[in-house]
């Protein structure tokens, strides 16, 4: 019999990496050289089983048929598993080491954590001061706080993209498409680097179950909650954007996220008030909610 030209189990991993040698980009070969030692040896690890290997097909499978325009199952899934933040957390070192080789450094730049599959891009532009939670289920809430660089100086025209959930912490792309935006909106910065706007004091929710992410969850055996928190991602021409969240400091689950997003430099009093006149001068006829943050962007370099 003719010896198998068919490559051994110890020799196999070494044979798919020798097919990247002629690969031109650099990153490319590094990344996916990386993915095939670690996915082997994972393999081999745990002993996988031909039943299990399709069973983990056909749950990517699942993931990839339930993204629509509305739904990003693969997001959901990189973020309960931590990849999202690790991903964030290590951009984010980087950038901090940026800021402390600065000696006029005054502020380190907001941190960021994970933008979520819930971003919606051409949210309308509003006039500083603008309600986007009038109507809608919630407690009315005031945001307000600056928008300046890591020296301390203010950016004027700094835009922030706000979005949340409603106040059953449901957003609006899970109410389908025929509801259209709501609580998201963008505001810009005055030249003084101020914002202020309207909207709700978020609540804490749990993420989409009723997909394959779901069923990874339930058999896990964990709980599928987020705190409550509002998505900002502040950006500037000639400045590093951040996406990051609000969270309030009253939350459940802000010490057991599902999606490992909470820093506890994001985590915010929400100053609870009577009915009266609001600091923006508006007159409430029920109680609110304020709540303020100053952001921090590192110039681009």
């Amino acid at each position: 019999m003719a010896p198998s030209t068919e490559p051994q189990i110890d020799e196999l991993t070494a044979a798919v990496l020798r097919t990247f040698e002629g690969n031109a980009d650099a990153r490319y070969k590094e990344i996916m050289s990386a993915v095939v030692r670690h996915l082997h040896a994972l393999v081999k690890e745990v002993d996988l089983k031909p039943e299990e290997w399709m069973a983990a097909i056909q749950f990517i499978t699942r993931v990839g048929q339930t993204c629509s325009a509305q739904r990003q199952e693969c997001i959901l899934l990189s973020d309960t598993l931590g990849v999202s933040m690790l991903v964030v957390g290590l951009e984010q070192a980087r950038r901090s080491k940026q800021a402390l080789a600065d000696p006029a450094l005054r502020e380190m730049p907001t941190e960021a954590t994970v933008q979520g599959p819930f971003y919606w891009e051409g949210s309308p532009v509003l006039s500083a001061g603008s309600d986007i939670g009038q109507g809608l289920p919630g407690e009315p809430a005031y945001y307000s706080g600056t928008v300046s660089d890591t020296h301390g100086q203010a950016i004027a025209n700094a835009c922030l993209d706000v979005w949340s959930g409603d106040g059953e912490g449901v957003y609006d792309m899970q109410r389908g498409g025929e509801v259209g935006m709501r609580l998201r909106a963008r505001f810009h910065t005055d030249d003084q680097g101020r914002y202020r706007f309207w909207s709700i004091k978020p609540t804490y929710y749990p993420i989409p179950m009723d997909g394959p992410v779901g069923d990874m969850i339930n058999k896990m055996g964990r709980h599928p909650n987020r705190p409550g928190h509002i998505h900002a991602m502040v950006y500037a021409e000639c400045y590093v954007p951040v996406t990051t969240h609000l969270f309030p400091s009253d939350s459940p689950f802000l010490d057991s996220d599902v999606v490992f997003g909470v820093r506890n430099s994001l985590v915010v009093p929400w100053e609870k008030h009577p009915p009266g006149t609001a600091p923006d001068g508006r007159v409430m006829d029920r109680a609110y909610h304020t709540a303020r943050y100053d952001f921090h962007l590192a110039r681009a370099a």
